[in-house]
This record gives structure tokens, sequence and C-alpha cells, in this order.
């Protein structure tokens, strides 16, 4: 026999042992498809269990015939999809009949006849769960009894201290007698005397064996008021607080209380009085109202002083509102002709310039966008310092960045002849995930403030790796400058707000002193620390540690904006802005965008000519004269009844109220000074929203029908056809997306729906550009929203495989275009 028999009958007997093992396990057992939730096959234990045969089961689903309910068939199904096994999960099934058991039910993926199956064993548990409900009711009955018991005990403690008790009532009765320190008196229904104690010995002056048997009216200053008070206890049987005065060469008041006491007979035999005495009681009165119209007139004050509170109380909110207000229009004064002059410059950046004009247009650029940043926070100073600032997560290059921002300085370093040493660790890995604005914010007024300060010398930038894991590093920045240096007693209150080093230092270097402040801010707002080190004419060193995640995605490319093809110059925009320079701007920018352009400059022109004229888009400036953004829009929305996209245009960084803008019918909004991609994006997608291009093809005899998920007609009009452009687009496409959709899968694995949002949010601007219909860009919408609940879902799940797919399928068409573009 060849070893290839051996082996076969081998498997072959495998096989079999397999089969047997199974089919005559004591543990019911059986396969299901894990796409149709089919029976494949059961053994005999589960059949004799759930009382079917095979034939009733076998290609049939569990929730079709009862036996499994639908909630559990659904995570079951998840569950396996997302290949988990779950072992020891207790549910309640039913068999032919109906009637429920209660199973162990344990899970495992397996292959069965070459399909994609789950192994699922059934343990019959119902006794167990019987037993352990008996065993509950007993302990509960002998918890019962045990209580029962320490009753019965407690109250037969409770009976023998009773018992005790009464023993020494006459004990207690006469200690108690003797204990009170007011007089007290046990009368004869005659009004005689029976018995007394010390308290009243000294209060009459007379001792206690001619007290008793002498008359009790006797020792009163009104004895027939006395006497009439005795009778009136047994006559009534009590009496309550009657005022007295005892005598005994010095009057002191008294409250009489008594009550007669009776035999068992429940005959009256005598009353116990107790005359107490209230001298102190009147001395408190006296006080009491002494310190009743003081608290009066303290309370008069007290209710000025609150008046006055108010007052104050309403001035701060008053001061508080004005404040706001006067930050409202200096961020709008402040931000529009910032608007101009970045607008501007990236408007020149377009047009042919040398590498060298290139180099400080860009330059100019960059400390425009880090100037706006700058504004903000001044402009905002509230929000820093709650701590509420947020802060983005980004893929970027740490050591490019670094490098862009230094470049800044190189004009001001060369002027004051100074040297611009940069240390950077190679170790630190290339892409960290961050935020890269708020970096060089940092670094901007670090570097700014060791520029200003030093006079000659030079100034160090080191960028040095402290820590690392597998999931982020620890990064220490330091700016060392040869400067002025900082006093030991300043070092500590330097990054305070308008704090600067002498009484001098603005006078000759000027600034506001809040530059540190904002740093620290928004280096301790991202968890890190910072350290300052300086000697007076030495120089100063300003430090600080950061923490950025790792990641194995590229930083997010950005591709340019190009003309638009003419073929939708008919896309018309109206304008509704009030500043002449800003109208200048506007119409620059959409007219190199290839958009026809109208001008309105309040929200009163703008009505009148749509009243006459045809728009597709109004971009809406929000503070205007005549009739403001807010007013406008209701009118346009609630009067003229229009329906085309309103974008919102604001330079009021504080106070923007996305909430509003939507109320009022706004579709979106953009903040000055306007960045061209975000503005060029936001109108793309209201002018042309791509369809989904579905395509027939022949096969044989059969008509397949596909659908193609990228249509390039828009952005063959984008570039004018330019093979190059269009290359060079689909190639970032290309590059940045399947980062992006590991990111998505992972982010979901791990219940990042932070990660999960943004990840989505960054897929949904290109699917425009490369033409990718909208319906598809829902499902990232989509995915948006379900992160919200931050829970995991079968929806969810789905969403993100439908993503994934669009992806894959895109990028498989991009290729075969790319293709194309190069024959």
């Amino acid at each position: 026999m060849s070893q290839t028999q051996i082996s076969e009958n081998k498997n072959i007997t495998d096989n079999n042992l397999f089969s047997d093992l199974f089919e005559n396990s004591p543990i019911g057992m059986t396969f299901i498809d894990i796409e149709t939730s089919k029976f494949q096959y059961v053994n005999k234990s589960f059949l004799k269990c759930f009382g079917y045969t095979k034939s009733e089961i076998v290609g049939k689903i569990s929730t079709e015939l009862g036996i499994i309910d639908i909630e559990f068939q659904e995570k079951m199904s998840l569950q396996l999809k997302n290949e988990e096994d779950k072992n020891s999960l207790e549910i309640i099934a039913k068999n032919k009949k109906g009637e429920p058991f209660w199973f162990l039910v344990s899970t495992q993926a397996m292959k069965y006849h070459g399909s994609d199956c789950s192994l699922i064993s059934f343990i019959n548990i119902t006794k167990q769960k019987k037993i352990t409900a008996e065993l509950v009711i007993a302990n509960k009955e002998l918890a019962f009894q045990n209580e029962e018991k320490e009753k019965r005990d407690f109250e037969n403690k409770e009976l023998e201290a009773y018992n005790y008790s009464l023993k020494l009532a006459s004990h207690y009765s006469l200690s108690l007698i003797e204990a009170s320190r007011d007089p007290l008196f046990t009368i004869s229904p005659e009004g005689k005397i029976t018995d007394t104690n010390q308290a009243s010995v000294r209060v009459t002056g007379v001792s206690k064996e001619k007290l008793i048997g002498s008359d009790f009216f006797n020792y009163f200053t009104e004895p027939k008021q006395a006497k009439k008070i005795y009778e009136e206890v047994f006559k009534k049987g009590f009496v309550i607080d009657y005022p007295l005065v005892i005598t005994d060469g010095e009057l002191v008041d008294v409250l009489f209380n008594g009550s007669v006491y009776k035999d068992l007979n429940d005959n009256v035999i005598g009353a116990v009085v107790v005359a107490r005495d209230i001298t102190e009681q009147k001395k408190a009165e006296k006080e009491l109202i002494e310190a009743k119209t003081f608290a009066e007139q303290t309370s008069l004050i007290a209710e000025e002083a609150k008046m006055i509170a108010e007052t104050a109380y309403t001035d701060a909110n008053e001061a508080v509102k004005s404040k706001q207000q006067f930050l409202s229009n200096m961020s709008h004064e402040i931000r529009t002709p910032m608007n101009a002059i970045i607008g501007f410059t990236k408007v020149v950046l377009k047009t042919e310039l040398t590498a060298k004009q290139k180099e400080y247009l860009t330059a100019i650029k960059m400390s425009g966008d880090a100037l706006i940043v700058l504004i903000n926070d001044i402009l905002d100073l509230a929000k820093v310092d709650s701590g509420k600032m947020t802060f983005e997560k980004t893929p970027f290059k740490l050591k490019l960045s670094i490098k862009a921002m230094l470049h800044l300085f190189e004009t001001k370093i060369q002027e004051k002849n100074l040297k611009l040493i940069s240390n950077y660790d190679a170790s630190i890995p290339e892409v960290l995930v961050g935020d890269p604005v708020r970096l060089h914010q940092i670094i901007l007024n670090l570097v700014s403030n060791a520029v200003k300060f030093t006079k000659s010398g030079k100034i160090t930038v080191s960028v040095k790796l402290v820590s690392e894991t597998d999931h982020d590093v620890a990064i220490q920045f330091s700016v060392t400058d040869t400067g002025i240096g900082i006093s030991d007693t300043k070092t500590e209150t330097i990054f305070e707000n308008f704090q600067q080093a002498t009484s001098g230092t603005s006078r000759i270097f000027g600034g506001t002193g809040l530059g540190l402040a904002i740093v620290k801010q928004l280096v301790q707002a991202q968890n890190g620390t910072i350290d300052i080190k300086s000697i007076i004419g030495e120089g100063s060193t300003f430090s600080f540690v950061l923490y950025f995640d790792k990641t194995n995605a590229e930083a997010v490319l950005e591709p340019e904006i190009t003309e638009i093809d003419t073929e939708i110059k008919d896309t018309k925009i109206l304008v509704v802005e009030d500043m002449e320079l800003n109208q200048l701007l506007m119409k620059t920018v959409l007219d190199d965008f290839g958009f026809e352009c109208d001008i309105a400059s309040n929200g009163k022109i703008a009505i009148e000519k749509l009243e006459k004229n045809t728009y597709d888009i109004i971009l809406m400036d929000l503070q205007m004269p005549e009739m403001n953004g807010f007013e406008a829009t209701e009118y346009i929305r609630e009067k003229l009844k229009l329906t085309l996209p309103i974008i919102a245009l604001t330079a009021d960084v504080t106070t923007v109220d996305v909430a509003k803008c939507k109320a009022v019918g706004m579709n979106d909004y953009i903040s000055k000074p306007v960045d061209e991609r975000l503005l060029f994006s936001k109108l793309i997608s209201f002018i042309k929203k791509p369809i989904a291009i579905i395509e027939n093809e022949i096969m044989g005899n059969k008509q397949v029908q596909t659908i193609k998920y990228v249509d390039l007609s828009y952005l063959s009009k984008l570039t004018k056809a330019n093979p190059k452009l269009m290359t060079e687009m689909i190639n970032v496409y290309i590059q940045q997306t399947p980062p992006l959709v590991t990111l998505m899968r992972k982010s979901y694995q791990d219940k990042d729906w932070t990660l999960l949002k943004a990840t989505a949010h960054k897929l949904i601007p290109s699917f425009a550009i490369m033409g990718i219909n909208t319906e598809f860009t829902e499902f990232a919408q989509k995915i948006q929203e379900y992160t919200e609940k931050l829970e995991l879902s079968i929806e969810l799940n789905e969403l993100v495989e439908q993503l994934e797919k669009v992806c894959h399928q895109s990028l498989i068409e991009l290729e075969n275009e790319l293709l194309k573009l190069k024959i």
C-alpha cells in the first residue's frame, strides 16, 4: 500500500471518528451556516432534547422554528462576523412543544463542508436552574426563621428588662424626685404636702420635715390663687405652665405644672406638682427682646447691603456683556483687514512668481495664519482661562512643521545679526498625531520673545524625544536665548496674564504680556508641562513637554485648487458684504474659481437683487448696517420662500452661534479670513452633487448590472481635462484614502468613537472631487451620527463595511483611470 493511500485511509478514519463522536455526543450539537443562519447538521442529543427529526430542522432557521428568539440570533450573527468565540452563555430555548428550557451555550467558528459555519453546543441546565431557585427559596426561608428567632430573643430580653425596671421603679421615683432641680411636691386632695425634695427646701427656706404635712398654698405670694390652682389639678386632672411666685425673702418666679396620680383601682389619691424656676427664662426673654430689636436693625442693614450687592451684581453683568460686545466688535474690526491681507496673499500666490517671491509670500501667509490663531485666543480670553480650548488630532510631519515655523524668523534674525540654531532628535517618528496649529502658536510665542529680548548671540530651538511607548511619544521642545534674562522673583509670575519681566519691559520692547499666559494655557490644556530657567544678563530657556499619538498613516495631503471649467460659468453667486475690501477679495477669489459674482452691500440690497435676479448660492455676512445677515436670511426664507443655499460669512469668532444660523435657515457657515480650500469645498458641495453611474454589461446570455463608483467628469472640468493635473489629484486620493480606511476599521474595533467620527469626516471632501455618489457620502455621515450614541451596533458595523467597499472599489476604478490617462 502506497503512502498516499495510507494517508487517505487515515483521513477517512479520522473523519469517521469525528462523525461518530459528534453524532453520539451526550451534548446537543449543531452546525449553523453563518451567512444564512440555517441548520446544516444536528446530532442525536440535539434532536432528542428539542423533539425534532432531522428532516424537520435541517435547512431551517432557529428563529423560524421558535427555538431561539430574534434578539439572540442577531447578537450571535454579529459576534461571528467579528470572528469572536463565545463560551458559557446562558439562554432560554424552546422545544417543539414550545416548552422553555435553560441551556448553557457555546459557539465556535468552523468550516463545515467548505462553508463558514458556527459549531454551537447546547447543555441543558434546567435542573440546575430549578435546584438553584429552590436553594434561593430555602435560603430565604432560613433567613426568615433566623430573623424571627432574633425577634423572639429580643422580646424576651425586653421583658426581662421591664421586670427588672419594675423592681427599681420605687427607687427610681425617689431618686427622680431628689434629682429635680425645681421644687417638687406631692399633695393630698386636702392640699397637704405629703412629700417634697431638697429644691423645695432651698427655695422656701423651710426644712423638709416642716414642709411635709403643711398646707401647700402657704408658700406662695398669692395663697388663694395657689389654692385655686391645686383644686383645679384635682378637678381637671392636670394644670400646665401656670405662673406663680414663691416667697422666701426673695421672690422666685415659677411656672406651676401638676398632674394627679391614682391607685390600682384608678382612684385619685394625690397630685404631683412641679414649680419650675423661670428666673433665668425671664432674663433670657428680656435679652431675646433686646436681641430681636437688634436683629431687626441688622436685618434692615442687611437688606440695604443686599440691594447694594444686587446692584453691584447687575453692574458686573453689564460689564461682562460690555466686555463681550467689545471683544465681538474688536474681533470684527481686527479680522476684517487680516481677512484682506491673507486673502490677497493667497491670490498673489496663485500668479506667476519667482521662487524667492513665492517663499516670501508663503512666509507672509503662514505668519498671517498664525496671527489669526493668536487673535482668536486674545479675543476669547474667557475660553482660554476656562480651559475650553479645542484641539485637533491631525497626522502631520513634525520636522517639516518646525522647519516651516522657524523659516518665518529668518529675516528678523538676519536684521538683528543673530544666529538661529535648530537641534532635532532623529529618533522622533516622522508622522505624529496632534494639533500642529496650536504647536505653531506656542513656538511662535516663545521664539518671538527670544528674538525680541536678545540683542546679540544666538537662539537655539531643540526638539528631543523624552519617552516612547507603543501608542504615543513625549517630546520636549526648548527655546534658549542669550538675551536679557529674567529675575528669580519674576519667573513665578511670568506666565500670568499681562505680566512681563520688569515694569520697563513693555516700554522698551513692547507687547501686552499675554503671550506666555496663552502658551501656558495651551500646554497645560494638552496635559503638558512648561518650565523656565533664566539668569539675568545671560539668557533664558523655556521648555515644554507635549504628548503626541503615534500613527502609521501618512500626513493628510490637500489637493491644490485649480480653475473651474467655463461649462459651469453660469453658476451665479451673490456676495452680501458691507466692507469694500472684503467685497473685492471675495470677487477676486470667486472669479479665480470661475464663478459669476454679484455684490450687495447689506441685507436690504440683497433682497432687492433676489426679487429681480436668480442666484445659485448666497455668501452672507452677519454684521451689516440697515439689515444684518440673520434678518436678511429670515426674510429670504419666510417672505421670498427661496430655498437656495446660504453660507454665513463671519469675522466674529467669539459669538458665532451656529444654532442661530441654522435656526434662521442658513445651510452652513465659514469663518473669516476665508480658507479658499474650505470655501471651494463648500461651494462645490452645493453646486454639483454627482450621481451614481450604472453600467450594463452583456456577459454570455446574461445582462449584468454593475455600479460605477467614480465619475471623473467633474474632475475633468476642474482641471480642464489636463492629464497631468488629473493624475496628480487622483494619486493624492489613492495615497491618503487607504490609511484612513485602515484607521476607520481600527477605531471601530477599538470602540474609539471620537477617532471613528473624525476619520469618517475626513473622507467626505475627497468623495466630491472624485465624483463619488452622494449616496455613499451619506454612509460616512451616518457613521458620524452613530458615533454620537457611543455604542456598538449591527447597523454601524454594516455602514463601516459598506464604506470600506466603496473606498476599495473607487481605488480600483481610479487605478484603471490612471492607466487610461497614461495612454
